[in-house]
Formats: structure tokens, sequence, C-alpha cells
């Protein structure tokens, strides 16, 4: 047997809403992106343990001041939810609905790792859709406990004007916190197999897996529950998700699972069929957290990445994404060759407001990022530094004030998106070293901030932050680098590296 073996998580990082195709040998998965820039990203492996970011959808959903940060709010929490990724007809499809715009956006390549992608936009929501193809019919199931079928025109553009577009089905409401949503959908053997979480307050209380199916695509409809277990991590349901077979004919459902602070993080799953259901462990229980399965080892792949900023062109590698849309005009890794360079644009009060924040994913079980900054170009009211970004947000950085004094400051959100300085020490020095270690085992959810003035002498600064996953920004912690001006913009930093190490 040319097998690997599979542990979950298979990636210990903030990876949610998952959809996975297979084309040929190669398995593709998009996700979740929400306010970060670029979106949608398109993941590849050869044997769903090993992935790759290889593309994404859009550089931007919409140039507008929410988008750009610029309305004092942002798109926290919005921006593009669960994605459905189809292939049809030598054609990718990803279809997601955008909360703050109310609209619902379709886009299609031939080239899912190069593009270019053609866009479409519907207005209204259809939320956590699911697209199915059905010979030359095209549908959309979506809904959150009322669960609405919606029929789009051949080419995957616009809903059909005289097509079905009705209520499908109603999820179960007595004793569920979270009525079934997360669709997927699919057309298997004369049968058209519906995917669900939902959460009841009963039993055990955590998310599962719901199977729907019906030989009629109208129904009527009936379900079993395919999942209901935490592969022994705090009660959290795995759940969300759908399946997918292998060139060898096994089957996999793709799930995700609650991990707290770090994230919603993606697990692969063995499937077998009895009697045209779908089945994981024992029916639905005691799910294996590692198993072998009959697809080929390859290498392993870094989601989040060290990098020295060795760029020959002014383009970053795939592993790092914008909070909100960038101003392209006001970073650059050619300027100076070997460095990242944010120059300061609009003012903000906050890092949460701080246009062109760099930020990567962080990694469970236990991570650290680090980087040193050349302080020598800021003007007087600017913040650079590291941040843990979330609603809960801790930073370490450097403040320059009157004076052209500079001090070394760590801080919190105060509740309100402000600051509040927990420690400020002054600073002589050019340069500067800073750090975060993120320790996320068995979800103890702590973030400790450091300075050094050579990067070997480390020094403790502030206190350590009390990471929580918070419904505001709907994301795990990711860390970033941040420059932002309080008083006046044209300053700069220099961030001469980032490095970044898991701990395992």
């Amino acid at each position: 047997m040319n097998g690997t073996v599979i542990t979950n998580p298979v990636i210990w990082a903030d990876v949610p809403d998952i959809d996975i195709i297979r084309v040929d040998n190669v398995f593709y998965m998009i996700s979740t992106s929400m306010h970060s820039m670029p979106g949608c990203p398109i993941m590849k492996s050869v044997n769903l343990k090993d992935w790759e970011i290889v593309s994404y959808v859009f550089d931007r959903i919409e140039d507008n001041a929410a988008h750009n940060l610029s309305d004092g709010k942002g798109i926290y929490g919005k921006g593009a939810w669960a994605s459905s990724l189809r292939y049809h007809n030598g054609i990718y499809y990803v279809c997601f609905s955008c909360n703050d715009t109310q609209q619902f956006y379709i886009y299609r390549t031939e080239d899912i790792e190069n593009g270019p992608w053609k866009r479409s936009v519907i207005k209204g929501l259809l939320h956590d859709p699911a697209l199915l193809f059905d010979e030359e019919r095209v549908f959309v199931f979506s809904g959150n406990g009322d669960i609405f079928i919606t029929e789009l025109t051949s080419d995957a553009t616009a809903i059909k004007p005289d097509g079905i577009r009705q209520l499908l089905l109603e999820g179960e409401r007595d004793g569920i916190g979270l009525r079934m949503e997360g669709c997927h959908a699919y057309k298997l053997n004369g049968y058209y197999y519906l995917f669900f979480i939902d959460w009841p307050r009963t039993g055990h209380g955590r998310r599962r897996e719901l199977c729907y199916r019906s030989k009629e695509l109208l129904g009527p409809y009936e379900y079993k529950v395919m999942l209901d277990d935490d592969l022994g991590y705090r009660n959290k349901g795995v759940a969300q998700g759908g399946i997918v077979d292998s060139p060898s004919g096994e089957w996999f459902a793709f799930l995700f699972q609650d991990h707290d602070a770090v994230g919603r993080i993606p697990c692969i799953l063995p499937m077998t069929w009895r009697d045209g259901w779908p089945v994981i462990g024992e029916d639905g229980s005691n799910a294996p957290v590692s198993f072998e399965a009959n697809l080929p080892e390859s290498a392993a792949k870094s989601l989040v990445i060290t990098d020295e900023f060795n760029y020959a062109t002014n383009k970053l590698a795939l592993n790092w994404q914008w909070n909100h849309n960038p101003d392209h005009s006001r970073w650059s890794v050619t300027a100076r060759p070997g460095y990242l360079r944010l120059e300061t644009s609009q003012l903000a009060d906050n890092v949460l407001l701080a246009r062109n924040t760099l930020t990567q994913r962080t990694e469970g079980p236990a991570c650290s990022g680090r980087t040193v900054m050349d302080l020598s170009h800021m003007k007087v009211g600017d913040h650079a530094g590291l941040v843990a970004l979330q609603g809960q947000y801790g930073t370490v950085g450097v403040q320059a004030e009157n004076g052209g004094e500079r001090f070394v400051v760590m801080g919190m959100n105060r509740g309100d998106g402000g600051m509040e300085t927990l420690e400020k020490q002054p600073y002589g020095g050019g340069v500067i070293h800073l750090k975060i270690d993120f320790d996320f085992r068995d979800s103890i959810d702590l973030a400790n901030f450091y300075y050094s003035a050579d990067g070997e002498e480390w020094t403790s600064i502030g206190r350590p932050l009390q990471m929580k996953y918070t419904l505001d920004h709907f994301m795990g912690y990711r860390i970033g680098l941040f420059n932002y001006a309080t008083e006046q913009s044209g300053g700069y930093v220099d961030f001469d590296y980032f490095r970044f190490a898991t701990f395992r």
C-alpha cells in the first residue's frame, strides 16, 4: 500500500469553513478569509495532509471606506464568509456572500492556480452557500435553520429568472442552539446529499455534523447524525464540511474543530458508505485521530513562514495577508532590498484601525514570531511593532514622541478598541528586536511579549495577554507587523525579517 498517515488536526491553525474538491490527482481547498486580503485562499495537496497556498481568488472584494479601514470601523468579522468551491466542465467556480455589502459573489476561472478570475455579483445574501451542478442546471443551497434552494443560470452568473427559488428544509428548533447551516451539496448514485452543522443544547452539547439525503431534488429529505465527536479535545465538536473521494476510491470527510484562540482548524476523517449513508467512526462517534490512507507521501509545507524579505520584485509570499485592503503605495520590499518597509498613511488611534498591517496565522500547540525594526525614520506620533491580532489584541513596539524620544511599549485593547499601555520604557537604540510567544496548549491561550537590543538577551514587557476568540473578528489570532501614525503621515520603519517557529 502506497500510504500516508494522516493525523488530526491536519493544519493546527485558523483555516475555517473549508471546501475541498479533487481534480484528477490533486485536491484543492478553499477557506473563509473575511477581512484579510487577498481573500479566499486556494490551497493544494496530493494527500489531504500536506497543504500549500497556491493562489487567492481576489485581491480585494470592494474598494470603499470600510474595506480600506478609513471609516473608523472596518469590516472585522464580515467580508467573505464560507465559500463553495466546485469544478464543472473545465471551469472552477467559487461563490460566497459578503455580510457587509449584502451581496452574493461568484468567481470563475479555467486556471485555479494562476487565474484570472471573472466576477459576477448578485444583490442579497445567500448565507453559507453550497453550489451544485446537476447536469445542465445549477443550484445554490443556503441559509441558517431555514434552508433555501436557488436556481442559477447555466453559466452560474445570475439567478435564473424562472428557476426554482424556495424554502427547502426547516432545521430542528427544540433543544437546538445553532440550527443547521454551512451546507455542502452533492449528487451521488442517484441521491442528493446535503451536509450541515448544528449545535444541540442537549446530549453532549457540542457541534455535530448532519447528512440529509433524497432521491428528489426538492425532497422529501431524510437525515442522520453523521458525526458527534470531539476527537478527545475538550468536548469541541468536529463539524461543518463535506466529503471527497481519492483516486483509489477511498472517501473522506473534511470538517473543522474549534480550538479557542488559535481558531477553527481543519480535520480529515476516513468515511465509508453503509446503505447509501456516509459513516464516520462507529456510527458517528469514536472517529480516529490518526489513520492511514492510500494517498502518496509528499513534502510538508509550512502555512506560516519565516521571511527574510529578499524579493526581486515588489510581491510578497502568498502566506502573507493584509488586515483589510492595503495601500500599495505605502509598502515595499524593494525600496531597501532585504527589508519590508511600512510607511504610515492615514492617521489611526489604535492598531485595529492601522492600515497596511501585514499578518500571518498563528499555529498550535505553541509558536513564536519575532522581528527586528530600523527606527531611524519614525516621525513623532508613530507607533510600530508586532501585534497579536484579534478583538482583544496585544502589541509590543516602539512609540516616537516629542523631542525625538522613543519608548518601547506593551499594550492591550482597553475594551473600546483603544490601547491601554501596560508598560512603557525609554529606548535609545536605533534598532529593536521584538517577539511574541503564543501558547495554545490545551486552550491555555496566553501570549507573552518581549523586546531586545541585540536579539540575544530578551526582556519581558507588560503582562501576558489572555487571548480570546471573539465573534467581532470571527478569526483565530494572527501575528502582524504594523506601523501607524497618530499625528502625521510619511514616517516609516524597515523590518529586516520575520522569523517564526512552531513548538509541538
